[in-house]
């Protein structure tokens, strides 16, 4: 149980570094393309990494 609980938080928090990492590598225009700006990226890394 415990083991599940780390396991699935610690693919949680890859999830988010992956997020931010690919959403970081775009353009400002590519970002506002999909109705992003930069400082939006750690919450959009946030909320898909808990989903």
């Amino acid at each position: 149980m415990i083991v599940s609980y780390v396991l699935s938080k610690i693919r949680a928090w890859v999830r988010y570094r992956e997020t931010v990492r690919e959403l970081s590598q775009l353009s400002d225009r590519e970002l506002s393309d999909v109705g992003l700006s930069r400082w939006q990226i750690p919450y959009v890394a946030k909320k898909y990494s808990h989903a």
